[in-house]
């Protein structure tokens, strides 16, 4: 399994002159206008602002999910806007785990085998291994066998916490990690959250409504009408 400790003040994702417009029958839309961002290794940063003002669509350029219109985005020294596309997908797989406000399991998978996954996309010999130490932190070690449709919500969720963390990610990109769960049932998800995201010394870039889960990042970034404030 890999680890990712270094940590400090050694840049890890940068954007320069980011900017994301699409042409719709008005006219251009702006949705990201000009974002200037270093997000250094081992921080954990917030991304808030109301409804629309540009937070999915900036994680989604950091992640290389979407490319940008303007710009630039380096991770770890490599411009990904200058990747095509299965370039991007094999930085992800080396890079990157992916928290979603929608849980992502595949239905006909097990929580086990959810969790192993991404490791063996990359022939990873201790995957289940891995998977099941995982899954016991989360506190799923007897719900192993069982698919999504057996499990609560809150469960999915932490089944897509370990399948996030398993391959050692060096940075975590979440969305709404807690949007579709109750307030108890996300405050435990984010507390298993932030406890992995320490042990394991990611760096973690989530985009939110919850004021409480923002407070716990290290840094928040405010974006208003695709500028960042």
């Amino acid at each position: 399994m890999r680890t990712h400790s270094e940590q400090g003040n050694t840049p890890i994702i940068e954007t320069r002159n980011l900017a994301k417009s699409v042409q719709t029958l008005e006219g251009e839309l702006h949705i990201l206008s000009s974002v200037d961002l270093i997000i250094k290794s081992g921080e954990s940063i917030a991304i808030v602002g109301e409804s629309g003002s540009g937070k999915t669509t900036l994680l989604s350029l950091l992640a290389g999910l979407d490319t940008p219109s303007r710009g630039s985005v380096v991770i770890k020294g490599r411009d990904i806007t200058r990747m095509s596309e299965d370039g991007r997908a094999a930085l992800r797989g080396e890079l990157v785990g992916f928290v979603f406000q929608s849980f992502q399991l595949l239905p006909a998978l097990t929580a086990l085998e959810n969790v192993m996954l991404p490791l063996e996309l990359i022939g990873d010999p201790e995957a289940e291994a891995a998977a099941r130490v995982l899954l016991e932190r989360v506190g799923l070690g007897r719900r192993l066998s069982h698919t999504p449709r057996q499990l609560s919500g809150g469960e999915q969720q932490r089944v897509a916490l370990a399948r996030a963390f398993v391959a050692g990610p060096a940075i975590l990109f979440a969305d709404e990690p807690t949007g579709n769960l109750d307030s108890k049932t996300g405050a435990h998800v984010i507390d298993l959250l932030f406890e992995l995201n320490q042990e394991r010394h990611t760096t973690l870039v989530l985009v939110t409504h919850d004021a409480s889960l923002a407070a716990r990042c290290g840094r928040m970034i405010r974006l208003d009408a695709g500028s960042m404030v």
